[in-house]
């Protein structure tokens, strides 16, 4: 039972026993393109009335504009990605640990990196709170050191555990109906068209937290 739960989130395709699934991160790549600048659907709007409200909104964010075009490029592949797993039978990347950790590790490298061979006196403030005690430095510079290493994880794991836990439950649901009548099969469909919608929302909410928090990392860094 549980192997069965977690096959959907096993990037392994049973084609061959090779790794076919993560052409999904390829497919609407390849979509995108034609879609994005010759039709206009729907969808296209869709995409284009968000991308314009998330730049407005990192324009007040950023201390610097120069690396707003990044924040928007980064939340659009997520995004595409988290949707891209609503559908059946596509493997959500975003949901495997190699995708969203890469992702933030990258981040936090080239802010890292950044930051301490440009602005080191900035960095070292960081570590310090304005109006920590004397005695309590010490202290302070190890736990906002410790924070500082575990921000690769903690945006990883939260992006991955949003995408993997409302598949699940979907998926827990569908295996229940094997089991019920007509009528409890209509309710829990009924209960799995909301939950569909509950997850378009946490497909962009969780693209739209992943960006900001790493907007945020960025500022520190200037």
């Amino acid at each position: 039972m549980v192997n069965n739960l977690f096959s959907m989130f096993d990037p392994t395709s049973l084609t061959f026993n090779m790794k076919f699934n993560w052409l999904s991160m390829l497919s609407i790549m390849m979509f995108l393109q034609y879609n994005l600048w010759i039709l206009n659907n729907p969808f296209n709007k869709f995409i284009n009335i968000m991308l314009n409200l998330f730049y407005k909104e990192m324009k007040t964010m950023i201390i610097m504009n120069k690396p707003i075009i990044m924040f928007i490029s980064i939340m659009t592949v997520i995004f595409i990605n988290n949707f891209m797993g609503l559908l059946p039978y596509v493997f959500t990347s975003t949901s495997h640990i190699m995708i969203s950790l890469f992702l933030s590790l990258m981040l936090w490298l080239t802010f890292n990196i950044y930051g301490w061979i440009i602005n080191t006196s900035s960095m070292f403030i960081h570590l310090v709170p304005m109006g920590t005690p004397m005695m309590l430095m010490p202290f302070m510079v190890i736990i906002e050191s410790i924070s500082n290493i575990i921000r690769p994880i903690t945006l990883s794991v939260r992006l991955m555990a949003n995408m993997t836990a409302g598949h699940l439950l979907i998926s827990l649901m569908s295996s229940i109906c094997e089991k019920m009548n007509l009528w409890m099969n209509l309710i829990i469909i009924m209960l799995q068209m909301l939950l569909m919608m509950l997850e378009l929302a946490v497909a962009m909410i969780q693209s739209y937290v992943f960006t900001t928090l790493s907007s945020l990392y960025y500022n520190e860094m200037n």
